[in-house]
């Protein structure tokens, strides 16, 4: 398995997974070819709120085999497009496309589905609904079985906050996938996740251009400022004092350099869709699935099925310690974390070694019986 190093904003947007940035406020976005739009109509929300002409977009890699029994979904991580399993999909690693049919999804409020960046009033910009991640599993639960026929999956694996989703897939449809695979990420946003995000939110909504997100151009200096915090949480402590910034491709010639390209990669985007995803992420806790009564421990022993649980050594978005916590209460847990001093993008294979770790223990848990 060959993996060529990636650039420092590459990484950067791996991590804060704004692999495709929306365009201007009053923009629609339109996804790549590969895309499709599935319509969901008017779809209502966990919240009680009803989404009008919601939209969905996806992509869809390999073949459905005679069976239908070959599908694995890969839900999006934050402002992540279709494309964000790169690291995963191809002929010598873990996702085979000549072996697996897979569904790569995109979130609300990435600037392709249903975001306040596309969406017309009365919804649009900083009026869009907060979505949760039990509403995003949901739509695209629809997707799989009213758009695509499929009422079954081999697996769902998700990075950050798609390991969010995978987990509360396990929850909420227990019987709808033979496993799943989390990769930096847990199945509840704690306390100090939302302090972080929220202090990032801050920073962006003090740029007096924001205007309390009905501005009229993007708010360049707070979402820098946005991705300047952001660049202080994404790496390990010993990731900068090791410098590890040195072995990116092009290398970085100073501390200065290594945190301008991170905030580099949040230019151009839209400030709204950023922090739209940012509630979803702190709101989420498969706790607060309906039956559980806000009891995540109780919601983790309802998993029935294998999970492969692969957390950062060293991520400050989603601390070992929390997943630490979450394990005892799986019944069929392999817990795996990521030995890496990358911080939170290890689990999306940011490094080679990361890679291979990652693509190994995947390919081997999915061949399982």
């Amino acid at each position: 398995m060959r993996v060529l190093p990636l650039p420092i904003a590459r990484i950067a947007l791996l991590a804060l997974a704004a692999l495709s940035r929306p365009g201007p406020a009053t923009a629609q976005r339109a996804p790549d070819r590969a895309a499709r739009v599935y319509d969901l109509g008017d779809f209502k929300l966990e919240s009680g709120t009803t989404l009008p002409h919601a939209r969905l977009v996806y992509a869809t890699y390999g073949h459905l085999d005679a069976k239908r029994d070959n599908a694995i979904l890969l839900p999006s991580h934050y402002m992540a497009d279709h494309t964000g399993y790169g690291w995963l999909i191809g002929p010598t690693l873990a996702l085979d496309t000549t072996r697996y049919f897979l569904i790569a999804t995109e979130m609300f409020g990435n600037g392709h589905s249903s975001s306040p960046s596309n969406t017309p009033e009365p919804f649009h910009g900083p009026r869009f609904p907060v979505t949760t991640i039990r509403d995003n599993v949901a739509a695209v639960h629809t997707l799989l079985t009213r758009e695509l026929g499929i009422t079954h999956l081999e697996a769902v694996i998700g990075f950050s906050m798609g390991a969010e989703q995978a987990f509360q897939w396990a929850v909420s449809y227990p019987d709808f996938m033979d496993r799943i695979v989390a990769t930096s990420g847990t199945a509840k946003c704690y306390g100090h996740g939302v302090v972080r995000l929220e202090g990032q939110i801050a920073a962006l909504e003090a740029d007096p251009d924001f205007r309390s997100g009905d501005y009229q151009h993007e708010p360049a200096r707070g979402i820098r400022a946005f991705g300047a915090v952001w660049a202080g949480w994404l790496y390990s402590q010993e990731w900068w004092r090791q410098e590890l910034w040195r072995t990116t491709t092009p290398p970085a010639k100073s501390v200065a350099d290594a945190m301008a390209a991170i905030v580099h990669g949040f230019e151009g985007a839209d400030a709204n869709d950023y922090i739209l995803q940012a509630r979803t992420w702190e709101r989420h806790d498969v706790g607060t699935t309906p039956g559980f009564g806000g009891d995540i421990e109780r919601a983790l022993r309802s998993i029935t099925v294998p999970v492969l649980y692969m957390p950062s050594a060293t991520d400050l978005y989603f601390p070992l310690t929390d997943a630490e916590y979450e394990r005892q209460f799986i019944r069929h847990v392999e817990f795996l974390p990521i030995p890496s001093l990358w911080g939170h993008p290890a689990g999306a294979a940011a490094d080679s070694a990361d890679a291979a770790f990652l693509n190994t223990h995947i390919r081997e848990f999915l061949s399982r019986s």
